[in-house]
């Protein structure tokens, strides 16, 4: 069947066509690597994950080129490398890791390109010299900015009025702006902050640039999807295409624009000027990450996400049926494709929740059978599930993994040594005692030819 994704630049969903079927392109806005990321940022990563990978399936893995870059120069970069007397370089190296391990725990597919934005400073250099050949650009005060006013579809990607927009965007300060909305495209550098020589003199690329010269770079004048989180539609997304346009004699820069809907929590968008936010590597700490991709999965990808540790615990409770159905075949000899119901859903517009219904009545189905149908359908529910990025730990393992509350497994496991002691000694009421004690605390103890074995009920 075809493939459809919604185009926010149509506002409608589209049967997706690319360029070129042997070399698809696609394209997602990273973090700013200063902090820990939140799990918003992570929505937003999972969710062109999953395209990713049914993008894999429909061309061929090998025909997907999937960028995904890195801002590695940012005002609030110097400021945290200012605050914490640290080189820039010894941040952004911490912070990328970081956000790399994050996403590998979360079942997330390494992009195929993962560009940074100080290894493309040459490119930034020189687009911005075509912006001001071609007259729509200018210099002021050792800034260059780009004059908004100079093309004619600013605005169209968001489709707002400009003073609204304006009213709650991020938009940079700089003097002589001869428009409001006109936004910096290279910026002067003091002494003590990183510069590059230009012909404007020493100073560091402004945030929006970044993106374009990347992506001109590495994938393309334009490329077939480009996608991030609805609040970057205005002004950065905006502000990629009319730079890319000019620069390029008016050619799109992506076919499809996708972007995806806000976390909440409560009442509110998660937000750090109130306070609410959750960072993903705490998250990590108590909860397996597969849980974590379920609950980021379970709403549609355009549409809010309701945030809540009830989300969570429903998700764990979710996978561990499907684990219990998992544990009856051979798990390492899973391979093949995912069956139609599932695939089907997802190249509709990534429509997860019809993904996850079909996930169940697979689940169902197979729990019914018996003997080598029942073998098969297991196989088929695994396939589904990898597809979407799920069912990749061991289920003995999955039963032994974190959880919010409760022992360890290291804790676990001691006690079970102890018990074992108990038991050569024939102190068979301590014995008794760790077992009820961890039955207790939802841990439940199976003995067996080779010893005692345990898992989390």
């Amino acid at each position: 069947m075809a493939l459809t994704l919604y185009d926010t630049m149509a506002r409608k969903k589209r049967v997706f066509e690319p360029a070129d079927p042997a070399r698809v392109t696609m394209y997602v806005c990273g973090p700013t690597v200063y902090n820990h990321t939140h799990i918003g940022n992570a929505r937003s990563a999972i969710a062109f994950d999953l395209l990713f990978r049914v993008l894999r399936r429909h061309y061929g893995a090998g025909n997907v080129v999937y960028g995904r870059n890195l801002t590695d120069i940012d005002d609030k970069i110097i400021r945290a490398s200012q605050e914490n007397n640290v080189p820039i370089d010894e941040i952004t190296a911490k912070f990328t890791k970081i956000y790399q391990d994050e996403l590998s725990e979360l079942n997330a597919l390494t992009p195929s390109i993962e560009p940074t934005a100080t290894s493309h400073i040459e490119p930034m250099i020189h687009m911005v010299s075509r912006l001001i050949d071609v007259g729509v650009a200018y210099e002021a005060d050792g800034h260059v900015l780009f004059a908004v006013d100079r093309f004619d579809d600013y605005g169209r990607l968001s489709g707002a009025d400009r003073d609204e927009m304006l009213a709650g965007a991020r938009v940079e300060v700089a003097p002589n702006k001869k428009n409001a909305a006109d936004f910096v495209l290279w910026k002067p550098s003091k002494q003590d902050e990183p510069g590059w020589d230009s012909p404007w003199g020493r100073g560091r690329p402004g945030w929006h640039l970044e993106c374009s010269a990347m992506i001109e770079k590495q994938l393309g004048q334009t490329i077939d999807i480009h996608c991030g989180g609805q609040d970057l539609r205005f002004p950065h997304h905006e502000n990629e295409i009319a730079q890319s346009a000019c620069a390029h004699d008016g050619a799109s820069l992506a076919r499809y624009w996708m972007h995806n809907g806000f976390l909440r929590m409560g009442s509110d968008k998660m937000s750090k000027s109130i306070g609410n936010v959750l960072l993903t590597h705490e998250l990590l700490a108590d909860w397996p990450g597969e849980a974590i991709r379920w609950a980021l999965l379970s709403a549609h990808y355009r549409q809010p996400l309701e945030w809540t540790d009830g989300l969570l615990r429903q998700s764990k409770r979710q996978l561990d049926r499907f684990y219990r159905l998992l544990e009856e075949i051979e798990f390492s000899d899973v391979t093949g494709p995912a069956p139609e119901s599932v695939v089907a859903a997802l190249e509709d517009d990534l429509n997860t929740p019809e993904a996850f219904a079909a996930l169940h009545a697979l689940r169902d189905s197979a729990s019914q059978m018996k003997g080598e149908a029942r073998t098969e359908a297991i196989r088929q529910l695994a396939n589904a599930g990898r597809l979407m990025g799920f069912f990749n730990v061991d289920p003995e393992d999955w039963f032994k993994g974190a959880v919010s509350e409760g022992p360890s497994a290291e804790e676990i496991d001691a006690l079970l040594i102890e018990r074992a002691e108990a038991r050569a000694a024939k102190d068979f009421a301590r014995s008794d005692q760790i077992r009820d004690d961890l039955a207790a605390l939802g841990v439940i103890i199976e003995d067996g030819p080779e010893g005692a074995t345990w898992r989390r009920s």
